[in-house]
């Protein structure tokens, strides 16, 4: 995969590095010469495009014409809605992502744009904090499908409701699947007619009501 990152910031470096440590290409755009300084310690000089990455000249110098995604990680929301809606309307890049650095600006970073992903780390963390309280013990694991299903694991304590009944009398919903229990060191893959007991560690694929559902389940009587 081919992925041009816009900003060399703190956010847009450490996107790099993790892309070409996976054997991807990555192209870093960034002005600014202290970050430039910065940037050629962290990452290989041929990785990195100086130039202003609202210049069509230095965007097709890093290859925009051939990039599968590109990634505008500036520190202004106005660079990174302009790069977007540039990046689909002029080069018909597949995927755009776009980091919000403004909570107040998120309601831009939509369709109207081009934006494929808008990474709002405000949203993040407060959907974070909402899942934790919300979930009690129960940890999500994986994040499937842009955060509508999740993968996750909670051990089931002494008096939940769930021990001893069987996984098809459980009433989940049809997207909540329990694809596997751990019980004692063994994995066990389980069937309609398993049983819960305590201790298990139960590993779901659900979204968010089935997760409310599980935690309900496998909760620690008050």
């Amino acid at each position: 995969m081919f992925v041009i990152i816009a900003g060399g910031g703190r956010t847009g470096a450490q996107l790099a590095r993790a892309l070409i440590s996976g054997d991807h290409k990555v192209h870093v755009i960034e002005h600014r010469k202290e970050v430039l300084t910065r940037i050629h310690k962290e990452l290989p000089t041929e990785a990195i495009f100086p130039g202003n990455a609202l210049d069509t000249q230095v965007l097709e110098q890093a290859g925009i014409k051939e990039a599968n995604v590109l990634a505008a990680t500036t520190t202004s929301d106005a660079e990174n809605l302009s790069l977007c809606f540039l990046a689909r309307e002029r080069y018909q890049i597949p995927r755009t992502i776009a980091r919000v650095n403004n909570p107040r600006d998120a309601w831009l970073f939509d369709g109207k744009f081009n934006i494929d992903v808008a990474v709002n780390q405000a949203d993040i963390l407060s959907r974070l904090i909402e899942e934790e309280m919300s979930l009690g013990d129960m940890m999500t694991l994986l994040k499937l499908k842009r955060g509508k299903y999740a993968l996750v694991e909670e051990k089931i304590p002494p008096r939940a409701k769930a021990i001893g009944i069987a996984i098809k009398d459980l009433k989940l919903p049809a997207t909540c699947v329990v694809a596997a229990i751990i019980r004692k060191g063994e994995v066990i893959v389980p069937r309609g007619v398993t049983t819960l007991e305590v201790e298990d560690e139960v590993l779901a694929i659900t979204d968010a009501e089935g997760a409310r559902q599980l935690a309900d389940l496998f909760a620690f009587p008050v």
